[in-house]
């Protein structure tokens, strides 16, 4: 269980940043600290060398004032408490992180859509201004993409879909774009990559009816390969 925890607190610390509040650093530090603790829990040397333990053990054994020994905060305490017992009946949750999913659902598309463009959400954070006026732009497109994928996850799968298509052909896109091609979405594939053999800047050919590589000369000329095939250097031809 501690990896599932690890994993909904690292999400966490990411819509925390995305939601931007400076006030809360302080949260995002206790949920890095818990998931250090976490993380040495599931450690082959740890606790205190007597080898791997579960959080939920710890729990079992120990309630939440077992969790809080291990020096994680009240708070945090009481969410991993709360998976526990969620994940006991079956589904695992915590209340604050679905909450916080919902509220930065918007920014979240917007995060993750400039993240395609190759720009990552540190670098909008080093500008709040930048940032505001981005927000500001991308919150319509990015809640009626929202509306129209019906969930988080397709709307991230159409941002990457159309974001891998229009890289792959060194086009530009917009956001406006993953509507235009919404209907398409099936059929955008990546443009294929193509590597063709050159030996020393000269391009090769490989004969079938002969079962030989062939160098083609500036002159046009085919000379036969006779070099080892590991001297053959595999080029992507845009």
């Amino acid at each position: 269980m501690n990896k599932e925890i690890i994993d909904i607190f690292t999400e966490t610390i990411k819509l925390l940043e995305i939601k931007g509040d400076k006030a809360l650093v302080f949260k995002i530090n206790a949920y890095r600290k818990a998931i250090n603790i976490l993380n040495n829990l599931s450690a082959p040397g740890g606790p205190a060398s007597g080898g791997k333990k579960d959080i939920s053990d710890i729990y079992k054994e120990s309630g939440i004032a077992g969790i809080k020994e291990l020096g994680i905060g009240e708070k945090n305490a009481k969410k991993i408490e709360e998976y526990i017992k969620s994940a006991q009946k079956g589904n695992g949750k915590i209340k604050e992180f679905d909450k916080l999913e919902e509220e930065t659902a918007i920014k979240q598309i917007i995060a993750y859509y400039f993240e395609s463009k190759g720009l990552g959400l540190q670098e909008l954070k080093e500008n709040a201004k930048k940032r505001k006026i981005i927000y500001s732009r991308f919150t319509k497109p990015a809640k009626q993409l929202l509306e129209l994928a019906g969930s988080m996850e397709k709307a991230k799968f159409a941002i990457k879909t159309v974001a891998d298509w229009a890289n792959s052909r060194k086009l530009d896109y917009a956001i406006e774009t993953i509507f235009k091609k919404w209907l398409e979405l099936d059929r955008l594939k990546p443009k294929e990559i193509v590597k063709k053999p050159f030996y020393n800047g000269n391009p090769m050919v490989y004969s079938d009816m002969k079962k030989k590589w062939f160098v083609i000369s500036k002159s046009g000329e085919w000379l036969e390969f006779a070099d080892k095939k590991d001297k053959i250097e595999w080029k992507i031809i845009e």
